[in-house]
């Protein structure tokens, strides 16, 4: 079997409670900066518990125990997560729309670990940014970055984007507004895959070095439902998942423990079948009592375009299409498989897909696609909205946008006048989930 890199949960499928699929800031006052759209484990604001819906003003302190996630959702449209063991403040969140250099976001992170992902304010006005830790300035070049801090260093990952990040010294102070510039400020790209920036107490410049065994997101790794700040929410490399068991072979599902890809998984006659078209798409992991269809050992001719930590989207290398600028095309639903899985029960339940539905404009390089979930208890109607590229891949948003409730990538091709295949997640409540895998054709 081929090596697979060994990648941070952080990769899966951003998705939400329905609880909060409508999660825009009605009933806000102008006080209100932000929402509570999830909330986990030990909690406080204030001294009170965190709680769903909870909005939240400038000034505000949220604290975490060893069990504590809470997500916000800004005015706008930025998230800030806040993991297990964490203090965060927002210090400043004023926005000027008519006036964006009259911006000022101020964050501040106490201790642990937290995740900044920009909103539009924060886009428009960058250097009116700042997220300060003990010993650190860190500013944005438009991003989407994680945090660890305690009082002595400060360790920044990136996920999207740019930071740039500086010890407190001359002229940076903790007092002051958006990025340190200078000598002693040192940048860091998404494009550095691997790569952390740490400072120590009392040091000016940061140090740029590999250090994923240390990376926040290894000192309190993410929920399998972390927000995304991209539209496209699945990941582009094959995550690991938890432990297997040796009796049954199926994955135990603990996206937050990491294990090799396991090795029992067979090519099929599913795969085979896959195998003959440019869109390579199945479950690698057995999972509801099903056995795996897609052999992720043998796509040397193929790329990976999309992953859970169940299912894979591959293309072949040849086959990339430059979508048209105009015009519009529809796709019939042709295959799938997906499951219902209950967190607290710890079961899966095996589910068909119905009343498929796939339209691209390609105009407005967008597509809209939905599909009913059908267990042998129950039927959900799956929608979701998202952007199309210049070279086919098909990329939905969160269930935190209006019109969708179910996070898809995946990617569209020419072949046989036109294929199509997605991967989707949903959240339907704290407890349950549905991972699955589309297909389809002209």
């Amino acid at each position: 079997m081929c090596k697979l890199s060994k990648i941070s949960t952080r990769v899966v499928i951003s998705l939400m409670a329905m609880a909060f699929v409508m999660s825009g800031l009605a009933h806000a006052t102008e006080s209100d900066i932000a929402k509570v759209v999830f909330v986990a484990g030990d909690a406080k604001m204030a001294k009170k518990t965190v709680t769903l819906n909870a909005m939240v003003s400038e000034g505000a302190q949220i604290e975490t125990g060893s069990d504590g996630f809470v997500y916000l959702k800004t005015v706008d449209n930025g998230f800030l997560i806040v993991r297990p063991n964490s203090t965060i403040r927002i210090v400043t969140y004023q926005i000027d729309k008519l006036k964006p250099e009259n911006t000022r976001i101020k964050l501040e992170l106490l201790n642990g670990v937290a995740r900044s992902i920009s909103g539009d304010a924060v886009k428009l006005s960058r250097q009116n940014f700042r997220f300060n830790t003990p010993v650190a300035a860190i500013g944005v070049r438009g991003t989407d970055f994680t945090v660890f801090t305690d009082q002595q260093v400060s360790r920044v990952s990136v996920l999207s984007g740019g930071v740039v990040v500086s010890g407190f010294g001359g002229s940076c102070t903790p007092l002051g507004n958006g990025p340190c510039e200078g000598n002693s400020a040192v940048e860091l790209f998404a494009s550095q895959q691997g790569k952390l920036l740490q400072i120590m107490k009392d040091q000016v410049k940061p140090n740029l070095f590999n250090g994923t065994n240390v990376s926040p997101d290894v000192i309190s790794p993410p929920r399998n439902d972390e927000p995304s700040g991209k539209p496209n929410v699945v990941s582009t490399n094959l995550p690991t998942v938890g432990a297997i068991t040796n009796g049954s072979n199926d994955v135990t599902i603990d996206p937050l423990k990491n294990a090799t890809l396991p090795s029992y998984i067979q090519n099929t006659q599913a795969n085979a079948k896959a195998l003959e078209n440019s869109v390579v798409w199945g479950r690698w992991a057995t999972i509801a009592g099903m056995a795996p269809n897609l052999d992720v050992s043998k796509q040397e001719q193929t790329k990976l375009i999309a992953a859970s930590p169940y299912y894979a989207v591959y293309q072949s290398k040849t086959s990339e299409w430059q979508v048209p600028v105009v015009g519009s095309m529809g796709f019939s639903l042709k295959g799938g498989d997906a499951f219902v899985f209950d967190e607290k029960a710890n079961s899966a339940t095996a589910a068909t897909l119905e009343n498929g539905r796939l339209q691209l404009d390609f105009a407005s390089a967008s597509f809209v696609t939905g599909f009913d979930l059908v267990t042998k208890d129950e039927r959900f109607n799956m929608q979701a909205r998202g952007e199309i590229s210049a070279d086919g891949k098909l990329a939905g948003n969160s269930q935190f946008s209006s019109g969708t409730n179910m996070a898809v990538q995946g990617v569209v091709t020419a072949e046989k006048g036109g294929t199509a295949s997605y991967l989707f997640q949903r959240r339907f409540d704290n407890n349950r989930l549905a991972y699955g895998v589309t297909y389809w054709s002209k």
